[in-house]
């Protein structure tokens, strides 16, 4: 699955595309929208982007979980010989159980209130008035998508997620 965005100047602009996008088989739930005036959007359907397409914090509950995890099993092992009489698989396992959730649940709290950098590239546009819209296609259909929109409103922004920045977790907002 590819997450495009399109910044598009004008809510009449976004209808079409999001008609567009119908006709050509992508659900509702592919797409979320964003910007200053998005309820009439929202009245044709459209759903509102959250804090999963529009924060880091799906990404932070990752990292969280890792650090956490990590961080939970040295624990552990610190602990097996500092309470000498316990069993080092249930102490460990344990403290990284709790390690994950500690990790996962302040990382989370963290990444709410990051805001997904591609998101945040188009921060200004939203602000005088352009509608981002973010939508996910399968990778086989990215072009067909991408040429389309291209093809029949020049005026669009469109933007993805790209290699080099999925390997380095940011941009995703999912």
């Amino acid at each position: 699955m590819q997450r495009l965005y399109f910044l598009i100047p004008d809510k009449e602009t976004t209808s079409t595309i999001v008609s567009e996008l119908n006709e050509m088989g992508l659900t509702k739930d592919d797409m979320h929208v964003m910007g200053k005036d998005w309820r009439p959007l929202e009245k044709e359907g459209v759903p509102t982007a959250t804090l999963i397409q529009t924060t880091d914090v799906v990404n932070a509950s990752k990292r969280g979980a890792i650090v956490g995890a990590a961080l939970g099993l040295v624990l552990g092992v610190i602990s097996h010989f500092i309470l000498i009489d316990t069993n080092i698989v249930w102490i460990t396992l344990g403290m990284m159980a709790f390690g994950t959730l500690a990790g996962v649940w302040t990382s989370t709290m963290v990444g709410v209130s990051v805001r997904d950098i591609k998101v945040s590239k188009f921060d200004n546009a939203l602000k005088r008035g352009a509608t981002l819209l973010i939508i996910d296609v399968p990778d086989e259909r990215e072009d067909t998508f991408r040429t389309a929109i291209k093809r029949h409103h020049p005026e669009v922004v469109i933007d993805k997620v790209g290699t080099l920045e999925r390997k380095k977790n940011v941009g995703e907002g999912h």
